[in-house]
């Protein structure tokens, strides 16, 4: 079986180096645990995930930060995490965010992936922005718990924001200023904290 060759591996990261045949989610989290950088199992094949700029990094950071600041400030029995924590899709289908929040019990310290995400974001890159705005969009809603996606321009004020409306529909946001408000579980995040005054 031919190895998917996608625009997301960074130039160092050879195909041959990825996997040839496909995985379940089960194989591919025991496979990434032992592998350097960063991937993704999009239909049951691995894609590594590419270098970050440092505009990336830090809203990515920011964003993380808001996140756990909401939390705490509204006392919440939810948890934010940074990128790392695998959300898993379906069988075949895992996806690494860049920050999330769940709610209820606190995670064991040895999980490797979220169950119930409320909250999940992306920070735009320019390799993943199609697959950010089309892909994820549809996959993440598929999770009855997801409530809110976030898409994070790192390079401009702008953020947004996709809610669960009634039934199937989505509701969608473009947010330049102000604040972006996530109920559930119930936080507030000013822009402002993403992206300085």
């Amino acid at each position: 079986m031919a190895r998917l060759i996608s625009p997301r591996y960074p130039s160092c990261m050879s195909a041959a180096a990825l996997p040839n045949t496909r995985m379940s989610v089960e194989e591919f989290l025991a496979w990434s645990q032992t592998q350097a950088g960063r991937y993704e199992l999009v239909g049951g094949e691995v894609l590594a995930q590419a270098s970050e700029r440092a505009a990336h990094a830090k809203i990515k950071g920011r964003v993380y930060l808001a996140l756990h600041n909401a939390i705490r400030a509204k006392s919440l029995p939810c948890y934010a995490l940074p990128d790392g924590m695998a959300v898993r899709i379906e069988a075949d289908t895992v996806f690494e965010p860049d920050a999330q929040v769940y709610c209820g019990a606190e995670l064991p310290s040895d999980a490797i992936f979220v169950e119930s995400p409320v909250v999940v974001v992306e920070v735009l890159s320019p390799s993943t922005g199609k697959n950010d705005a089309l892909r994820k969009l549809a996959a993440y809603f598929k999770l009855p718990s997801v409530a809110h996606y976030l898409i994070v321009s790192p390079d401009s004020r702008l953020v947004f924001h996709h809610a669960r409306g009634q039934g199937t529909t989505i509701l969608t946001k473009i947010i330049r200023d102000g604040l972006i408000v996530l109920d559930p579980p119930g936080l507030e995040i000013s822009l402002s904290d993403l992206y300085g005054e």
